[in-house]
């Protein structure tokens, strides 16, 4: 029997509940899925990768077939390390799907065997991204029921170190 394992690859600068429904639903189809946390040159990093890491594995215990791992460099290497031949990215609206596309073609070309799956997020979480929350947390809004609770907690307690 083939087991088919597959990584949702992010920063997850915090990982949102958006993210979490993702991760379920991709558990469903596949036999394993890896949650890559990389981190994002082209950002400064909101929390640091071991607190993430951290928060991704409370958040998501309850997955059983998932597992967090952070990784550097190209995500086509990373899948070959890890044994994986499919990619799910989460597309929330048109602009996501017209920048993954772009993405997931420029892995196609670095690694062929690599097959690239999209899941639409759930209406409820269709304008909810990492970089919305740390806007609204940073100017005191409330981001319960967004976010896991854990990662609620965590971004409490780094804000009021920060004051």
């Amino acid at each position: 029997m083939k087991m088919t394992k597959a990584i949702c690859p992010g920063s997850f600068d915090p990982v949102t509940n958006g993210h979490i429904k993702i991760f379920e639903r991709a558990a469903k189809i596949f036999d394993e899925i890896i949650v890559g946390v990389f981190s994002n040159i082209r950002k400064t990093p909101f929390l640091p990768i071991d607190e993430r890491l951290s928060l991704l594995r409370e958040a998501t215990a309850h997955i059983k077939n998932l597992r967090v791992d952070a990784f550097d460099g190209l995500l086509a290497d990373y899948a070959r390390q890890s044994g994986a031949g499919v990619i799910v990215r989460g597309l929330r609206d048109q602009n996501d799907f017209f920048y993954e596309t772009s993405q997931m073609m420029m892995l196609k070309h670095m690694a062929p065997e690599l097959e690239s799956v999209y899941l639409v997020s759930e209406k409820e979480y269709a304008y909810l991204s990492s970089s919305a929350i740390r806007e609204m947390a940073s100017f005191g809004a409330s981001i319960e029921g967004l976010v896991p609770p854990c990662v609620e907690v965590a971004i409490e307690k780094k804000l009021q170190k920060d004051n």
